[in-house]
């Protein structure tokens, strides 16, 4: 059997508005809440992986990259734009509302409220 990832622990103040924030953008679905007393919110990314939010005291920020194919791309930018959350083709500037990202023909890099870095790449 192949290593895959099964879940990883995104950080945040609000595990519920982080999570619900992550899947509106990504077009994901929200699952149940899930652990001991809900501690979990957990988004379904694909047949393997969940993020699973968890609120945590004071969040640091996490980077988590995604390779999509280019009509989800598309819906994720759309999302973006009509929600007015910043986007930008750089980490350090997420925010330049730029597409042109230097690994792939177009990519993004959004934030959520408590720093974490989303990366989002396409291959046209």
């Amino acid at each position: 059997m192949p290593v895959t990832l099964n879940h990883t622990i995104v950080p945040a103040a609000d595990h519920r508005a982080a999570a619900r924030f992550f899947a509106s953008v990504m077009g994901l679905p929200e699952l149940p809440l899930d652990g001991r007393d809900g501690h979990f919110a957990p988004v379904r990314v694909n047949d393997t992986l969940t993020l699973d939010f968890m609120a945590v005291p004071e969040p640091e920020g996490h980077h988590l990259a995604f390779d999509v194919d280019p009509e989800t791309f598309d819906g994720i930018l759309a999302r973006l734009r009509s929600s007015g959350i910043p986007y930008g083709n750089d980490p350090r500037q997420p925010d330049n509302g730029r597409t042109d990202h230097p690994l792939c023909a177009r990519g993004l890099f959004f934030l959520d409220p408590d720093r974490n870095l989303y990366e989002v790449m396409s291959p046209e």
